[in-house]
């Protein structure tokens, strides 16, 4: 009778100790991060550099001299929005740069009608684009965009040929418009900040140079423009 009732003790005991011992906590769920999206509107700032090109015609004589030049330091913003499908990304955007006024470069002395020698130097005082993006991204890579770009552009130029015969000079300020070409990378550094770099050839129409010389007159042909720049934009998701 004894061990009956110790074991029928023991019986109530072990399972009242088992429900009073501490259970494991089921492990936390671990969620995969979300992949980065382009999509959204962005604004951004960029510096970097210019380079332009361009050729100086006498219609009279048919003379030409170049007007090429040396690089000079940029600084502006640009604007834009991308939409996102799977991994392309389209874009349009609005870009502005000033151009530094120390980028005058006197090309060489030509001989126009009457034996007048002539001089010419052509300065670039701004740059502004407009157009579409198409870029590419993907898993494993979806904080970097590769892009290509395309639109118009536009350029403010001051131009000036002098006639170092009689000490006349003739100077244009003008804006004249093309089409641009360009591509980038850009890399998305945080949650709504990237950083980029950006490549821009802008071909443009050519004009005339102020009134005329003694019968001559002068023509940019061929003038355009290139630029490099570094910017960082926020984009608002």
């Amino acid at each position: 009778m004894s061990v009956s009732i110790v074991a029928l003790a023991t019986m109530g005991v072990v399972p009242a100790a088992a429900a009073d011992l501490p259970t494991k906590a089921p492990p936390a769920p671990v969620y995969a991060p979300l992949p980065f999206t382009w999509t959204g509107f962005y604004v951004g700032a960029n510096v970097g550099g210019a380079w332009g090109q361009g050729t100086v015609t006498d219609n009279a004589t048919g003379g030409t001299f170049g007007t090429g030049e040396r690089g000079a330091f940029t600084g502006g913003g640009q604007l834009g929005y991308n939409y996102q499908i799977g991994n392309v990304v389209f874009g349009v955007e609005g870009f502005f740069d000033g151009i530094a006024s120390g980028n005058n470069n006197t090309s060489n002395i030509v001989t126009g009608l009457a034996g007048h020698q002539f001089q010419g130097n052509a300065n670039a005082t701004w740059v502004s684009t407009l157009g579409g993006r198409l870029g590419f991204t993907g898993p494993g890579f979806d904080h970097w965009l590769f892009y290509a770009k395309g639109g118009g552009g536009w350029v403010g130029y001051d131009a000036t040929v002098s006639d170092l015969t009689n000490g006349l000079s003739a100077k244009t300020s003008s804006s004249q418009g093309g089409w641009m070409a360009g591509a980038g990378i850009e890399w998305a550094f945080a949650p709504n900040w990237t950083a980029r770099v950006d490549y821009q050839y802008i071909g443009l129409n050519g004009f005339s140079v102020g009134p005329t010389f003694v019968a001559d007159r002068f023509v940019v042909n061929n003038p355009n423009v290139q630029t490099v720049t570094f910017g960082i934009n926020y984009l608002f998701h």
